[in-house]
Order: C-alpha cells, then sequence, then structure tokens
C-alpha cells in the first residue's frame, strides 16, 4: 500500500512504524472473512481493511474524527485478522497508533472520559477491585437480574499451594483482575507443576501486567506499569528462574510485547527483550513436561480458545492436545476463530456487539453438549459464564482435577 505521510509526522517514531506496517498492506481483503465486528455489522469501516484506511487517512490529513475514533473502539484487537493476513501485517501495532492519534486528537464524552479514567485507576489494582466487588456485592440482591449477571463474586483467595520443592522454578504473574475473580486457577496451575517437578514462584505485587491501561489507550501508564513490573521481577530473573508464566492468556501475550513496547526505551529496552523471551503461556510450559499419566474419563469438552491465545501467541492447537492426551473428549466448536466478545474492558465499553458475540459463542459452544466449557483466559471464562447454563472452567483445573484424585482413580 503506498503512503503519503508528511515528512513532519514521518519524523516521529510512531509515523515511521506506522508507515511500515501500512506499506506491508496489499489491501486484499482475506482479513474481512474472519474479522468478528465485521460479520456481525457488515461495515467495511469495521473491518481491519477499513480501519486501516481510517488510519492512513488520519495519518495523512494529520487531523483525526469522531468516526474515526468510534470504528477503531469497536475494534476487539482480537488479531483474527493477523492469522489470516498472507502479508503478515501487524495490524494490532498499527492500532494501537491510530487509536493514540485518535485520543490525541479528539475529546470524548464527559461520561465516556469518566468511565475511562474509573476504569484505570481501578481495574489494574487488585486491592481495589476486590474492594469494589466487595462493596457492589451488598448490594446485588437490590439489582436487576442483567445486572447481577454482570457482577462476578469474589474469589476464595486464602488456598492451599503445593509446596515449593524442586529446583527448576517459574515465576508465577497473578496479575490484578484474576486473583480477585478465581484465585484457584493459578494453583490449579501449581499442581500441575509440581507434578513435573517444577515450582511456582509468586511474584508478591498486586498489579496489572499493564495490557489493561495499553488497550484503553492510557499509553504512558501503561509503559510506566511495565517499567514497575521489570523492576519488581529483576531481581528474581538474575537469581535465575526458568521462565515467567501467567495462566491468563491476555497476560502472557501483554508480557511477549515488553520487548516492542520497551524498544525505544534505553533504560528498559534490554531488559523488557529478556521479559518477553522468558514469557510462556501456561500451555506452553506444560505442552513440554513429562506429566504423570491421568484420565480423564471421555469427559465431553467445549474449549474455546481465546483470541489472545490462538491469534496474539500463535498457540492454536496447544491446549486441545495436552486435553485429549489427559482422556478429555473434545466437542466441534463452530467458527472456534471468532472471538467471544470479552476482548478486556471491550464487553464494558461496547456492550451490545459484545454481548451479540457472546450469544453467537455460546450457541457454538453448546452445540456439542458437552459437560463442561473451557477456556484460556479469565475474561472469557467470566464472559460466557454469565450467559451460560453449563459450568466454564479454566482448562488448567481439568488437569488439576485429575491429579488430586487419588491415585486408584486415576485410571
Amino acid at each position: 500500500m503506498q503512503t503519503k505521510i508528511p515528512a513532519g509526522k514521518l519524523a516521529s517514531e510512531a509515523g515511521k512504524e506506522a508507515d511500515r506496517i501500512l506499506r506491508s498492506c496489499v489491501h486484499c481483503g482475506f482479513c474481512t472473512a474472519t474479522c468478528p465486528t465485521y460479520q456481525l455489522l457488515g461495515d467495511e469501516l469495521d473491518g481491519p481493511r477499513g480501519r486501516i484506511y481510517l488510519i492512513k487517512e488520519m495519518l495523512e490529513s494529520g487531523s483525526a474524527s469522531e468516526k474515526t475514533r468510534e470504528h477503531l473502539d469497536r475494534c476487539l484487537t482480537c488479531r483474527s485478522c493477523e492469522s489470516t493476513c498472507p502479508s503478515g501485517v501487524e495490524y494490532a501495532h498499527l492500532l494501537d497508533i491510530g487509536r493514540e492519534l485518535c485520543e490525541a486528537g479528539t475529546e470524548r464524552p464527559m461520561v465516556e472520559r469518566i468511565q475511562r479514567k474509573a476504569m484505570t485507576a481501578i481495574l489494574p489494582n487488585r486491592t481495589r477491585f476486590s474492594l469494589l466487588l466487595k462493596g457492589a456485592g451488598l448490594f446485588r440482591p437490590l439489582l436487576p437480574q442483567g445486572l447481577k449477571a454482570l457482577l462476578p463474586a469474589v474469589s476464595r483467595t486464602k488456598l492451599d499451594w503445593p509446596p515449593r520443592r524442586h529446583k527448576r522454578t517459574v515465576l508465577m504473574i497473578e496479575g490484578c483482575v484474576q486473583p480477585v475473580l478465581d484465585a484457584g486457577i493459578d494453583r490449579a496451575a501449581a499442581i500441575v507443576l509440581d507434578q513435573a517437578g517444577i515450582s511456582l514462584q509468586r511474584t508478591g505485587i498486586a498489579q496489572c501486567c499493564g495490557a489493561l491501561e495499553h488497550h484503553l489507550n492510557a499509553s504512558e501508564a501503561a509503559l510506566e506499569r511495565m517499567r514497575s513490573n521489570i523492576d519488581h521481577w529483576w531481581a528474581d530473573i538474575e537469581a535465575g528462574v526458568e521462565g515467567i508464566v501467567s495462566t491468563a492468556s491476555a497476560c502472557a501475550l501483554q508480557l511477549k510485547e515488553y520487548g516492542y513496547l520497551l524498544r525505544n526505551d534505553p533504560a528498559y529496552a534490554e531488559k523488557a527483550k529478556q521479559i518477553s523471551a522468558l514469557a510462556a503461556d501456561i500451555s506452553e510450559l506444560v505442552a513440554g513436561q513429562d506429566l504423570p499419566a491421568a484420565n480423564g474419563g471421555g469427559e465431553k469438552i467445549a474449549f474455546h480458545a481465546s483470541c489472545t491465545l490462538q491469534h496474539g501467541q500463535k498457540l492454536s492447537g496447544v491446549v486441545e492436545t495436552i486435553l485429549e492426551k489427559s482422556g478429555f473428549e473434545l466437542v466441534p466448536v463452530k467458527g472456534g476463530h471468532l472471538c467471544c466478545g470479552a476482548a478486556g474492558t471491550y464487553t464494558l465499553l461496547q456492550p451490545e456487539i459484545g454481548e451479540a458475540l457472546r450469544a453467537n459463542k455460546i450457541e457454538s459452544l453448546e452445540a456439542g453438549r458437552p459437560t463442561r466449557i473451557a477456556t484460556a483466559n479469565i475474561g472469557c471464562m467470566k464472559h460466557i459464564e454469565s450467559a451460560s447454563e453449563i459450568p466454564v472452567v479454566h482448562w488448567i483445573e481439568l488437569l488439576a482435577e485429575l491429579y488430586e484424585k487419588p491415585q486408584t482413580d486415576r485410571g
């Protein structure tokens, strides 16, 4: 794709990067076939190709519009288009640039500004988020049924973990939201890895990986949080932890992006690059281990591969293989490449689209009559759970259950 970005804009790092990415696009349109919002809304501007043109026009003209911001806001950042693109267009990185320009060049309505500020102030901080949920829970009986479904319960946080007893150690990034909503997920990972001779070491800090602020266009706050995380983790990295693992696929993807996002920071570029090299989704770590035999007894499971797992990290099929080897039967899921509509804070900011995508996803997941639905990310898990009658779990919990059974029951 040819570009005519003004020389002044091209002199900036964002301008150079946008120009590089734009020139890799051949305008073929393959991406529209797998874009959830294009399929749902049928508008070219609500698909990757249309959004790319909007960003190109904004860079060339030097002006942003509310219309452009609206179409960019509707993007789930699911990266399904990147999985489809034959030219390897780094759409998500281009979208980040476009959103930053829109944020700087337009003024959001006051309600939106307040909503986003509240999210960036509360959600990345585990303590604040927990207090918010506990406070809101007091009014649960008074809420309409629709709002009750949107209000998740606070998880039990004091759970028994396996003792740290192995030489092999990985650093567990617990994050902000997941320990509050379901503390059992990380415990399940600790149980499974203990079976492989690996101990999980918790970081001891209750804050976000930076993904939430990053996707809400609070770029400087996101970068500062990443730097803070690196400072907190660095002693453990120097002590020789084998890797940095997350059970939330969205967080694992964000960690793998540290090197890219901090590439121009002279004080943190090399450290961030090392963080990304050590980062792994729990599925990658489990897949490479020689685990004791376990038998799921042929239980029928519908697996929802989160977008950050299959499109962001390119780990399609990894979890499915683990579950099948462990004796679970995976039922077919039509449109498995499509987003469930959670997408971080998307379901709060774009509820109508998020709910429509969730309805489609649940229909596909329940079609095979599974006993449980499994996924790889807390956001997807809670989003689907709020509207499905079938229990929803993190896939690592399925494995942990098998290892917690008495030896005679494992099969």
